[in-house]
């Protein structure tokens, strides 16, 4: 391998180009052995700052500092809450130098929007599933609720409004309604806005545009250690190192709800390019890097590939498309929207 390696993130709507993953397995190359390489590239279906993204430029680093990788560039493409990027994939048929960050979120969106946009999931590989991550109740350190119970409480009263950064069938927005259902609050009595990105999500919590958010952990911890927020509880089953917050079980709500992350190719892939890419992530599991990559970001080893993470997206779209048709309908405009 080339002793020089260089890590770009490049962040931006629309950006199109660079690497990714140089250094990708060939096929049946052992994860413990040396790992010849080509140039894939990272597609992120949304705005820099949300959970796809750091999803992403964290997979990219790590890649990078376990030496898996000589050049890495992770940039976003935007448009149709995902699909706008799933089917930029899908159109790249027997591209093996291309994948898209994906996960729960774009099984929602994919059902949201299916009168717009024809593309599935199952139009794509499924390569990985890589981690699963809780979601949490967050408000900001003013707020005057200190416990899951107390911000019930008022959100009974319908004195409240939530933040979520997902759209429509997304993880935030899934974890929403599903507490909601479970403190007892009719799906037609939640408002909330939605906002694209995390950093979106972030000012209207601390600008008190919305009095909490439901969001995943990962893109916040700076944040939360330093006390800048404030965690009410996890949705996950175990609380999460590190955190003093209580699960939504602990907090009397029987509710476990958790988001998941991973990647696709597009189709029309060889066998000998799909274990390739393979390859490479089995090589990057096997690392200390991934291994304190989750640990740092409080998330949970979920790893799967090939045949196995297809059966799995398939429960998964219909587990959400079941779902969906119990919530009120949802209209999202681009930017934040109320919902």
């Amino acid at each position: 391998m080339s002793t020089t390696r260089r890590t770009l993130l490049a962040g931006g709507a629309g950006t199109l180009g660079g690497l990714l993953l140089g250094a990708v397995g060939a096929a049946g190359c052992a994860a413990s052995g040396p790992v010849p390489h080509h140039e894939l590239r990272l597609m992120v279906p949304n705005i820099p700052g949300g959970g796809y993204d750091y999803t992403a430029r964290t997979l990219a680093v790590t890649l990078s500092d376990a030496e898996l990788v000589e050049a890495v560039e992770v940039f976003n493409l935007t448009g149709g809450s995902g699909t706008v990027a799933l089917t930029r994939l899908v159109h790249e048929a027997g591209n093996h130098r291309l994948l898209l960050q994906m996960g729960l979120g774009l099984v929602g969106s994919v059902n949201t929007h299916a009168e717009r946009n024809p593309t599935r999931i199952a139009d794509a590989t499924p390569v990985a599933r890589l981690v699963d991550e809780a979601e949490a109740v967050i408000v900001a350190p003013d707020s005057p609720y200190r416990t899951l119970a107390a911000l019930v409480s008022a959100w009974r009263d319908g004195a409240l409004r939530a933040g979520i950064g997902s759209r429509p069938g997304g993880p935030d927005h899934l974890a929403l309604m599903l507490t909601a259902e479970a403190a007892g609050i009719a799906p037609d009595d939640v408002r909330s806005a939605v906002y694209d990105g995390g950093g979106g999500l972030l000012a209207a919590l601390l600008s008190h545009s919305v009095d909490f958010i439901m969001s995943g952990i990962s893109e916040y911890r700076h944040a939360i250690a330093a006390g800048e927020l404030r965690v009410l509880a996890v949705t996950g089953e175990q609380p999460l190192a590190g955190l003093d917050a209580p699960t939504l079980r602990e907090s009397g709500f029987d509710l476990a709800v958790t988001n998941w992350r991973g990647l696709l190719a597009p189709p029309g892939l060889s066998e000998r390019d799909l274990a390739g890419t393979t390859a490479v992530l089995d090589a990057l599991h096997a690392t200390p890097q991934w291994r304190r990559a989750l640990r740092d970001n409080g998330w949970t080893d979920s790893y799967l590939t090939g045949e196995d993470f297809g059966r799995f997206l398939t429960a998964e779209d219909a587990r959400v498309s079941r779902l969906l048709n119990g919530f009120p309908p949802v209209t999202v405009a681009e930017g934040d929207a109320e919902t």
